[in-house]
């Protein structure tokens, strides 16, 4: 079940990456969703989708700050 969580949040984050708030917004709610392994495996996923979206770099905070 958690795992159908984890790949829910990435489609989701996909869907709104086109908007830096919404995005963080998404993001946010990950952070309190996931347990402790999915949001260091979130945090690599992440680094990997941003790499070509400057606009997404200052939402990367929520996830290192945890």
């Amino acid at each position: 079940m958690a795992r159908a969580i984890f790949d829910y949040t990435k489609i989701v984050l996909k869907k709104v990456s086109f908007d830096a708030d919404l995005f963080l917004k998404e993001l946010e709610k990950a952070v309190n969703r996931l347990l402790p392994f999915e949001i260091e495996e979130l945090r690599i996923w992440l680094l990997e989708f941003t790499v070509n979206k400057p606009e997404l770099y200052s939402c990367l905070a929520v996830i290192k700050n945890n």
